[in-house]
């Protein structure tokens, strides 16, 4: 059973910031992330794993930390592995006693972390999601994609058995004790429905709220394609069936 917080007590949220190849974002990202409106009891911690960026993202990480503007641990790879290895690498260096997942690339806007850490603040969830189909206010861009998502949600919730509206959203924020139980293998995109299978065996409480979603098209840099939903249908069997 997840441990359990005391009201009025300080928390702090480590939020996690993947990011290869984002150089034309990564500083409004961090602009964003140091001014979300936080809870006067949660204190913030953020790292950012640079995932072997070649636009010179991680020239723009080292002059933002050398310039102090910004308070965060930079994590770095030295060659590309993925958003699933820099997750895994990014929660191996958090403090924090729940962390927030946070893409670099403007699609989704941490306004929401108020709506995203009530459920966890009131006690009432150990996991929760930020789905894109709640009724949040969002881009209106791609039907397949939108379909794709819908499918593979669908072919999740038939394994895990929850009624989840939005599997791969890529906010979603875990209690820390929660994480640490969480052995990760998957190295790209696949850290989605990895995460959801076992978060799912962990039979923790898991909450959905509402967000809004700027989805970015191909031309602005969105890196998601279809063999990726081909490899998230594979994550899906392998880690509720066999692992």
């Amino acid at each position: 059973m997840a441990a359990r917080y005391t009201a009025g007590a300080m928390k702090k949220l480590s939020v996690v910031i993947p990011a290869f190849n984002e150089v034309e974002t990564i500083e409004r990202v961090l602009d964003r992330v140091s001014a979300a409106p936080l809870p006067a009891q949660v204190e913030l911690e953020i790292v950012v794993v640079d995932d072997a960026s070649t636009d010179g993202t991680q020239d723009k990480l080292e002059e933002l930390s050398a310039g102090g503007r910004y308070d965060f641990k930079l994590v770095r790879h030295e060659t590309n592995q993925g958003k699933g290895a820099a997750l895994r690498s990014g929660f191996a260096a958090v403090e924090g006693d729940f962390v927030l997942v946070q893409d670099a690339d403007l699609e989704y806007h941490p306004r929401d972390y108020p709506v995203l850490l009530q459920p966890i603040l009131e006690d009432a969830a150990d996991v929760v999601y930020g789905s894109r189909f709640l009724g949040g206010p969002h881009r209106v861009l791609f039907f397949w994609h939108y379909q794709g998502n819908k499918l593979l949600t669908l072919i999740s919730n038939m394994f895990t058995d929850l009624n989840l509206s939005d599997m791969e959203t890529g906010y979603k924020v875990f209690r820390k004790e929660v994480l640490e139980k969480l052995t990760l293998r998957s190295d790209r995109f696949a850290i989605e429905p990895e995460m959801t299978a076992k978060v799912a065996k962990q039979q923790v409480r898991i909450f959905e709220v509402p967000i809004s979603y700027s989805g970015r098209t191909y031309a602005e840099g969105k890196k998601i394609g279809w063999k990726d939903g081909v490899a998230a249908i594979w994550a899906i069997i392998r880690y509720n069936l066999f692992d």
